[in-house]
């Protein structure tokens, strides 16, 4: 994510900080192909026959860029670690108002062998998102690092980089992250 591209994103961004909503418009072109892509990622682990479609995701993700006050966004990797977070949550939200009209358990998302959490099983979005909230009352860092990772894509280093601590320790709190949020997943499995 960071290249010759990263400095006129930084640039729109500090001018979107201070106020500009044009800099909001001008970014959208230089970030919109990642965005896309982060899109597609998230819903590749949807079911099969999902409703919504990467560019419907991208655009509902803008609208709630665009309502936001501008963040202090520190980086091109923290822009897109909220950016994530912002499609985390309206993947949720979808799960959570599908989950009301029907009574089938609602959407599920597989979760990849490169940040699993749970290895090659289908896991409810809703689950995982009750589970997360679990691990952020227990531990916000590790709960925030499973969020860079899993929903935001960043890399170790990335997620490094963007909460500004070391890569092993970045690794150390995605393993145990994962081991915690494993149990949990299995335990509402069984319920």
């Amino acid at each position: 994510m960071v290249g010759p591209a990263s400095q006129p994103v930084t640039e729109l961004l500090v001018k979107w900080q201070a106020g500009d909503q044009e800099a909001l418009r001008a970014l959208v072109p230089l970030v919109y192909h990642e965005l896309h892509r982060l899109a597609h990622h998230y819903l590749r682990r949807q079911r099969p026959d999902h409703t919504l479609q990467s560019t419907a995701l991208v655009h509902e993700a803008y609208l709630r860029l665009a309502k936001l006050e501008p963040a202090a966004f520190e980086s091109r990797q923290h822009f897109f670690a909220v950016s994530g977070l912002l499609i985390r949550q309206i993947l949720v939200d979808y799960a959570r108002s599908r989950r009301t009209a029907k009574r089938d358990g609602g959407c599920k998302v597989t979760l990849t062998d490169s940040v699993s959490l749970v290895k090659n099983r289908s896991v409810d979005l809703v689950a995982l998102d009750d589970a997360l909230k679990g691990l952020t009352r227990l531990d916000p860092q590790q709960s925030r690092i499973v969020e860079l990772r899993f929903f935001s894509g960043l890399s170790i280093e990335e997620t490094a980089h963007v909460l500004g601590m070391s890569p092993a320790t970045v690794k150390r709190h995605w393993a145990t992250a994962r081991v915690w949020l494993h149990h949990e997943m299995s335990r509402y499995a069984e319920t």
